[in-house]
């Protein structure tokens, strides 16, 4: 048995102590990437917030991220080359999967 989740659903299942692991448009681009990906890989995927939290991290620049990694990164661009980006707002606010 499985359930269509909404955008909407999407963003209310980031409750209580995960509420603060995105903000809300970070929230929103996972969503649309994720959904983006179920359909290139024609695969359902199953909502798992914990795994989501685990896995991807939000940056508010690319100062902010290299503060978390000790390899030379010059731009979101030389990130790209090593990890999946997700870019969203102006495009310096991102989401790492984290590698």
């Amino acid at each position: 048995m499985k359930d269509t989740i909404t955008k909407s659903m999407f963003l209310e299942s980031f409750g209580g102590q995960y509420e603060k692991n995105f903000s809300y448009e970070g929230k929103v681009a996972l969503f649309d990437y994720m959904e983006g990906l179920e359909q290139d890989l024609e695969q359902e995927f199953e909502l798992d917030i914990i795994g989501l939290c685990c896995s991807y991290v939000e940056y508010a620049d690319l100062k902010e991220f290299q503060d978390d990694y000790t390899k030379e990164y010059k731009s979101i661009e030389d990130i790209e080359d090593d990890a999946t980006v997700i870019r969203f707002g102006d495009g310096s606010r991102f989401i790492v999967e984290e590698f």
